[in-house]
């Protein structure tokens, strides 16, 4: 039997620095996802991409002075431009095209995105480009979904012209609660969005009012079958801009990823494997495997020391009008197998494990898996 060629990696793909409203120098942010195991970062900065000149003024705080003491404590002189005037730090940020050198390898990879972040009156509208090739503005538009569709052509008319992979995503739909249910449903050409991100004001539980993410994203999933179009496939990011100071205010590095099942680790072929569904989210459980062979959806959890893990498959039949738990399983591992009556089905696998710096309090590590349909 061949070997299997492909591998894990893990990525965040929404991540912020000082070229935005993130408040860390890109050096220092590609530093500690690296060395945190990750193996590839999407910087996606607002409405720019790191090129040409930008210089930033440090904040008067010590804080801050003292992130900049570090940063060109490991950096050196020859490294860091700044200036220095009536006690202020003028500091001039490194491009990707210059910075991404210092990171990548066999084990890392750097790449370039843009967080489109547009509007339609008072609702903010975000979506990223991954693997971007040059900046697109927003593109603004007449209500909600059309500024979103407009946006999402941008990246897809990109994509086209530069044969370049790429691909949008919405994010943190229930941020200021500005994208509903059908407003996705409208969209036509996306293929992901953020049913987790690590930002402390995207309501990713929803509230009395609006449904959570996961339960939006099963919910648009009814109706793009309906529609015979793609199903909408889930990711979990950071949205990280603090690196100086931790908790549930804050949107710090390290809450949400995705692990990418790819033959190797190049933009192209981690955004084949993501199209193709070959992934999960994760904001801390892992899995060794997950496998859909002959309509039967497998899990194996890599387990930690005593912890207990709840595998539940949720999906919809042909009958219902929502998403059910179809089976849970206490184990690390699970199968289960789809009918023709069932429209898809995925996984979502908890732990009893806290997780550390959460998104808010109490939350425990869990993994998304994508749905699945029965196949003929």
């Amino acid at each position: 039997m061949k070997k299997d060629p492909r591998h894990w990696y893990k990525g965040n793909l929404h991540t912020h620095s000082y070229w935005s409203d993130g408040d860390e120098y890109p050096e220092m942010i590609m530093d500690w996802y690296k060395t945190n195991g990750y193996n590839f970062v999407a910087l996606s900065d607002h409405n720019i991409l790191a090129e040409g000149e930008k210089w930033i003024l440090v904040a008067k705080s010590r804080m801050y002075e003292e992130g900049f003491e570090k940063y060109f404590e490991k950096y050196g002189v020859n490294w860091v431009t700044h200036t220095v005037d009536s006690g202020r730090i003028r500091v001039k940020l490194k491009t990707y095209a210059e910075y991404k050198h210092l990171f990548e390898d066999e084990d890392f990879l750097v790449i370039q995105s843009e967080e489109i972040s547009d509007q339609y009156g008072d609702k903010p509208i975000h979506m990223n480009a991954t693997n971007i090739q040059t900046l697109i503005l927003p593109q603004g538009g007449e209500n909600v979904t059309d500024v979103m569709q407009r946006n999402v052509d941008a990246v897809l008319k990109q994509r086209k012209e530069t044969g370049a992979p790429m691909f949008p995503h919405i994010n943190h739909p229930n941020f200021y609660y500005s994208v509903s249910v059908q407003n996705i449903i409208d969209l036509h050409g996306e293929r992901f969005f953020e049913v987790y991100n690590g930002h402390p004001l995207v309501h990713n539980y929803g509230d009395t009012l609006h449904p959570g993410t996961e339960e939006m994203w099963d919910m648009i999933n009814i109706a793009y079958l309906q529609k015979n179009q793609p199903l909408l496939l889930g990711l979990a990011t950071d949205d990280s801009h603090n690196y100086h100071q931790y908790g549930t205010a804050y949107s710090n590095a390290g809450r949400g990823w995705v692990m990418v099942y790819a033959d190797s680790l190049a933009s192209n072929s981690l955004i084949n494997a993501l199209e193709a569904g070959s992934f999960y989210a994760s904001t801390g459980v892992l899995l060794e495997e997950v496998n859909f062979d002959k309509n039967t959806l497998h899990i194996n959890v890599q387990p930690e020391v005593n912890v207990t893990y709840t595998i539940t498959f949720i999906g919809v039949t042909k009958e219902d009008k929502r998403s059910t738990i179809l089976k849970k399983v206490t184990g690390t591992e699970a199968n289960f197998e789809l009918t023709k009556d069932h429209l898809f089905v995925r996984a979502k696998v908890t732990s009893d494990k806290i997780k550390t710096n959460p998104f808010q309090e109490g939350e425990y590590e869990m993994a998304w898996t994508q749905p699945v349909v029965y196949r003929n």
